[in-house]
C-alpha cells in the first residue's frame, strides 16, 4: 500500500469478472478493515442471503454459481475501492472486464453501492437463468490473432468471437456442441490451446440475446450519473463519460464482445501507465503485461 501511495498520478483501476473468486475472499478485509463487515452486511439484506459466508466458507461450487458469484465479486472489489480512497489512492479512470465493468461504475459515482448490488442481482439472475438449458458453453483460444479466429467463427453457425483480451487470448461462446467443432477447427490451424471455460452459458454471444432485452429494460429503473472520471466502455473500448452513454452501452454488454484489448491500448495511448488490478486474482494484470510490457501493473486483493 506504502508504494501505491508513492506513485504519481494517472492511475487506472481495473476491475475483474467472473473466473478472478476464490474461497476466502474478503477474510483479511473483515478482519482488518472495520467497514468491511457493515458492506457484507449491507449487502446480505439487500441480496436476502448470507453472502460474507459465501465467500469466506464455500463451497466453491456454492461461490461460483452465478447469482452468488457476481454479487460477491462486486462486493469484494467495492471494499478495496473505498480503502484505497480512503489511502488517497484516486483513479483517473476505470474499467472492469465483463461483470467488472459494474465495479467500474459504482467506482466513477455513477450508482451507489445498494444500487449497483440490485442491478448485479438482476444481472445474475438472468444470465443464470439463459443458462439452465445447459447448451451453451465458453472457451479461450490461445495463439492465433483475432482475425483468423473471427474469419473461423463465422463459417460455424452457433459460434462467437465475444472477448478479445489481449494478442493471442480470444474468447468464443455459443453451442457447447458446435463450440467443440470450432476447437477441432482451430487447432488445425495452429491455436496453441483451446481452453473451456468454467462458466454456465454462453456469455456475450447471441445465445444470451433474450436476457440481454429483459435486463435492458431493467436498466431504465435504475438511476445513473455522470462518471467521476471516464469509464472505458467494453462494447466500444472507448471513454463513456455520460451518465446516458455508459447506461446505453451497459445494456448492450451481456449479449454483445467484450473490446478489452482496444480499451486498454487507448488508455495506454494517452498516457495511462499506472493500472491497479482491485478485486480478487490477478487475472487483468496478466492480460496487461501481454498487451504492454513497459507499462506499471499491480493488484490489490486484501
Amino acid at each position: 500500500m506504502t508504494r501505491l501511495l508513492q506513485w504519481h498520478k494517472k492511475i487506472v483501476f481495473l476491475y475483474p469478472g467472473q473466473g478472478s473468486q476464490k474461497v476466502g475472499m474478503g477474510k483479511d478485509l473483515l478482519e482488518q478493515y472495520p467497514p468491511a463487515k457493515k458492506i457484507f452486511e449491507e449487502a446480505n439484506d439487500i441480496l436476502g442471503f448470507n453472502l460474507s459466508k459465501i465467500c469466506l466458507e464455500g463451497p466453491e461450487k456454492e461461490l461460483t454459481r452465478t447469482t452468488n458469484l457476481q454479487p460477491a465479486l462486486l462486493t469484494v472489489s467495492w471494499i478495496l475501492t473505498k480503502l484505497l480512497k480512503e489511502k488517497e489512492v484516486i483513479p483517473q479512470a476505470v474499467a472492469g472486464h465483463s461483470l467488472g465493468e459494474y465495479s467500474a461504475i459504482l467506482a466513477a459515482e455513477v450508482v451507489d453501492f445498494p444500487t449497483a448490488l440490485k442491478i448485479v442481482k438482476e444481472r445474475a439472475r438472468l444470465m443464470e437463468e439463459a443458462g439452465k438449458d445447459g447448451k451453451g458453453a465458453m472457451a479461450a483460444v490461445i495463439g492465433l490473432d483475432d482475425g483468423v479466429v473471427v474469419d473461423l467463427c463465422k463459417k460455424i453457425k452457433g459460434v462467437e468471437a465475444v472477448n478479445f483480451n489481449c494478442p493471442g487470448q480470444v474468447v468464443i461462446s455459443g453451442d457447447k456442441e458446435k463450440l467443440k467443432v470450432a476447437s477441432e477447427e482451430l487447432k488445425r490451424v495452429g491455436a496453441k490451446g483451446v481452453i473451456f471455460l468454467s462458466v454456465t452459458g454462453a456469455f456475450h454471444s447471441f445465445m444470451v440475446r433474450e436476457a440481454a432485452k429483459k435486463f435492458s429494460s431493467l436498466l431504465d429503473q435504475f438511476p445513473f450519473h455522470d462518471p467521476c472520471c471516464p469509464v472505458v466502455s467494453n462494447v466500444t473500448g472507448e471513454y463513456a463519460t455520460s451518465a446516458r452513454q455508459i447506461k446505453d452501452n451497459l445494456k448492450l454488454q451481456m449479449d454483445h464482445p467484450v473490446l478489452w484489448e482496444k480499451g486498454m491500448r487507448l488508455l495506454i495511448s494517452d498516457g495511462f501507465n499506472i493500472f491497479v488490478e482491485v478485486g480478487p486474482g490477478k487475472v487483468l494484470q496478466g492480460l496487461m503485461r501481454r498487451i504492454d510490457k513497459k507499462v506499471v501493473v499491480s493488484s490489490v486483493d486484501r
